[in-house]
């Protein structure tokens, strides 16, 4: 039961994948976002190595809670990848401040400008699985 977490942004993609438990998410590196037939072949190429059995696409809504402008490119992002999926669940989750939190770790950590460049989206993609997987823990524990 691995996951696919995709972080997209208009360089950068981050990926990050569960591990077969759906305790722990794990980054992988970036996909360009560049050229968007190619960033969807890479990512539909992770999804198939990875055996995912779900892709969750981190959804930027403004602070209040409204969709802009970059929540619709990335709703029709996540229709186009749901679309070359072939029927794999493909879900928009709440990305707000994951990619603050992922800036200010790396701050802490003292990272170069440029390995922060390179990491952000990763860690946030990492960050919005992560929550993702505790949730679903907590969830079960419940039942």
């Amino acid at each position: 039961m691995r996951i696919l977490a995709l972080d997209p942004g208009t360089v950068r993609i981050g990926v990050a994948v569960s591990d077969a438990l759906g305790m722990i998410a794990h980054g992988r590196p970036h996909v360009p976002a560049a050229d968007p037939g190619k960033a969807l072949r890479e990512i539909e190429r992770i999804a198939r190595e990875e055996e995912v059995s779900e892709v969750v696409v981190g959804f930027p809504l403004q602070m209040d809670g409204t969709e802009g402008i970059a929540a619709a490119k990335v709703r029709s992002f996540a229709e186009t990848l749901r679309a070359r999926l072939g029927g794999l669940p493909v879900t928009l989750r709440d990305e707000r401040l994951t990619t603050a939190r992922a800036v200010r770790a790396l701050d802490e950590a003292g990272a170069s400008r440029r390995v922060r460049r390179e990491s952000t989206d990763r860690i946030a993609a990492q960050l919005l699985l992560q929550g993702l997987l505790d949730e679903r823990r907590a969830g079960a524990a419940l039942s």
